[in-house]
């Protein structure tokens, strides 16, 4: 068998991304076996990072260990994810409405992240445009100085959540930035119902629903 070697930095989140592209594009089937061993080979790397790559992905519901027999490809289904940006969503308009009166958002990060997202996008870079945009969250969350908000927000694995997103929908990556961008300039202008409304509406796209976040049909 030919080793896939990878860089040492960051391995079990590139071996993680990898499994997911083949759980997504059908490579590895509902019920296929995923033997530490055998991953460790095909990259040329020892079991841990392969053994971390499994957890994040049975966090977030690609995969089950079912004791004594291993850890097994689930079926794919876009439900776990749905819900997650349902609760995401509750919890990014809840630290907007803290962070946002408090004068606590940290502009320049923000705009920082976005300027990464348009470089990312300009070079096709699925990584590093999911990276940027986790870092534009997570900077609204942090502003909030809610501590049980922003351990709730990490607890739902957002960016291995993100990653799988962006791995399984393909979205345009100029509208990722683009969106961003608009949720930037909601924020600076102050006002809160219009920047938690676009916050709401920006997570409920990806959840995917026949409805969006006031009830409203598709």
């Amino acid at each position: 068998m030919t080793e896939t070697r990878l860089p040492r930095l960051t391995l079990s989140r590139q071996i993680r991304d990898a499994l997911v592209r083949r759980i997504v594009s059908g490579e590895l089937t509902p019920g296929e076996r995923l033997v530490e061993t055998r991953i460790a080979e095909e990259y040329g790397t020892s079991q841990a990072p392969v053994r971390e790559a499994l957890r994040e992905l049975e966090t977030i519901g690609l995969v089950e260990t079912r004791p004594r027999r291993g850890t097994f490809v689930r079926h794919f289904i876009q439900q776990t994810l749905r819900e997650s940006y349902v609760v995401r969503a509750a919890l990014e308009e809840a630290a907007t409405r803290l962070a946002l009166p408090a004068g606590t958002l940290p502009f320049d990060a923000l705009r920082a992240d976005v300027a990464a997202m348009r470089d990312a996008a300009a070079r096709g870079d699925l990584q590093a445009i999911g990276a940027a945009s986790v870092s534009f969250h997570r900077h609204v969350i942090v502003a909030a100085r809610n501590e049980l908000l922003e351990n709730a927000w990490e607890a739902l694995q957002i960016e291995a959540r993100t990653a799988v997103t962006l791995l399984a929908v393909e979205p345009p990556l100029d509208d990722v930035a683009d969106e961003h961008q608009q949720l930037l300039d909601a924020l600076a202008t102050g006002d809160l119902d219009a920047a938690c409304q676009l916050t709401r509406d920006h997570q409920w796209h990806y959840a995917d629903l026949p409805h969006d976040a006031h009830g409203r049909a598709r």
